[in-house]
């Protein structure tokens, strides 16, 4: 069951809300929890206890550090901390790259992650651990981010799972923002990602230049307003219910480097190896080589968690050789103009997107001979003038992406939203999405696979 679908907005979703408000004040964490599981159980029921596992086995290693605290046997903690990290890590490792299993349980990479946080935050003394495992349970399983984040610390919210109000003008900023979410998911992205289908249907071998970028700016779009309107979709409904989902894109294609892009760019996961890897190895304050070293750190762990195979080990080696490219010394020059600077940026992270999205290496490689002319093999047969059929069909959503791929329309919205012309938008997005929804056959988030 996904945001996108009739099923979840139009069952689902009406039922837990009339559940969850109807209910007393003192039974919603129950409820989000127990409606949280049902929404896995129907997507992934063979993974749910694992999830409920994680839940449990975390609680129980808060509760012992607390314990062992009190009774100043601090030297304990760590240990408790790496077992408790060992097992997190040890299935997170199992599903995704022992090869022993068919098949990845939905957002076990996100809730693995949020789950570590919360028991290395209770080791730091950060926040103290949680008594009720229905409130853990909440914060961990929570469906408006539970299979694709944003990956939430439970500081951020742990006021609000002891106690939250829900306004009528709260709900209904909520209800507006899951439809902007949804339109960015399937106005955007799932149209922009049937060009990228269509490519791969006529074979990598078989596309001009002139494709085969139209491919990659589609792909970097596609990706982009997918797994930002999810991320949207989950800030408004945690909103509905009382939370504030931390934020976790900030229109990063406008940026200036690969730098600032990853700064913009999923900010939750940014922030946990910055505040779990990064900093704890030193950050940047030992030096230029062990910067390097911290940052190649950080990009291996990032690359292998969104999977072990080859083409994100090279997504990654390439964006750490960026990122370390810029910081010796092509920052400098970058800055010195802003038109070299946002056109270096949306040529080489493109390319990057390329590695990211094609698994086989083979192919990824033919893929960067037709984006570069003068690799190509003099026999090869192309056709030359087919991206002008995709170029007619596709140039307005190319330009709507663009668009609101800038702050600008965000800006306009955001002073129109409380007014009657804030809601006339939304429902225009809300019909055009259904409609959208109605005649495709399979939208699924992109990020679901991570």
């Amino acid at each position: 069951m996904v945001f996108s679908s009739f099923e979840f907005l139009f069952r689902f979703l009406p039922v837990f809300l009339v559940i969850y408000f109807i209910a007393p004040k003192r039974w919603r964490n129950f409820i989000l929890f127990a409606g949280s599981i049902f929404f896995y159980t129907v997507g992934e029921a063979q993974y749910v206890l694992l999830l409920l596992a994680s839940v449990v086995v975390n609680y129980v290693f808060g509760r012992l550090m607390y314990r062992d605290a009190r009774e100043g046997r601090g030297g304990k903690q760590a240990v408790l901390l790496v077992l408790a990290l060992i097992y997190d890590f040890g299935i997170l490792f199992f599903f995704k790259y022992s090869g022993l299993t068919q098949k990845l349980p939905l957002g076990i990479s996100f809730y693995t992650f949020q789950i570590a946080a919360y028991i290395i935050d209770v080791y730091r003394g950060k926040v103290p651990p949680e008594k009720s495992v229905i409130r853990l349970g909440t914060y961990l399983t929570m469906f408006p981010q539970l299979i694709a984040g944003p990956i939430i610390n439970y500081a951020d919210v742990r006021a609000a799972l002891f106690r939250r109000k829900v306004t009528a003008e709260q709900f209904e900023s909520g209800v507006k923002m899951l439809i902007l979410g949804l339109g960015a998911k399937v106005i955007i992205a799932d149209r922009l990602g049937l060009l990228w289908n269509n490519i791969q249907t006529i074979g990598f071998a078989s596309i001009s230049t002139q494709l085969a970028w139209m491919g990659a700016f589609a792909y970097s779009l596609e990706l982009y307003f997918d797994f930002s309107g999810y991320s949207m979709m989950a800030i408004g409904l945690g909103r509905m219910l009382g939370f504030e989902i931390p934020r976790n894109f900030k229109h990063p294609y406008i940026s200036k480097s690969v730098s600032e892009f990853w700064r913009r760019w999923h900010i939750t996961l940014g922030k946990w190896f910055r505040e779990y890897v990064y900093i704890p190895l030193g950050g940047n304050r030992k030096g230029k080589a062990r910067t390097l070293f911290n940052l190649l750190v950080v990009w291996s762990l990032t690359a292998l968690w969104h999977g072990s195979d080859y083409n994100y080990l090279i997504w990654g080696a390439s964006l750490l050789v960026l990122l370390a490219v810029e910081k010796l010394f092509l920052l400098r020059y970058l800055e010195k103009s802003k038109v070299i600077c946002h056109a270096y940026l949306l040529f080489v992270v493109p390319l990057t997107w390329v590695a990211f999205a094609i698994t086989d290496v083979g192919q990824l490689g033919v893929y960067y001979t037709r984006l570069f002319p003068f690799l190509q093999q003099a026999d090869v047969v192309v056709n030359r003038l087919d991206y002008v059929k995709y170029l007619s069909d596709y140039w307005p959503l190319f330009a709507l992406g663009a668009l609101f791929s800038t702050p600008y329309p965000a800006a306009v919205y955001r002073v129109i939203e409380k007014k009657w012309l804030g809601s006339l938008a939304a429902a225009v997005v809300l019909v055009l999405s259904l409609y959208y929804m109605a005649v495709s056959t399979n939208n699924p988030f992109l990020y679901f696979n991570f």
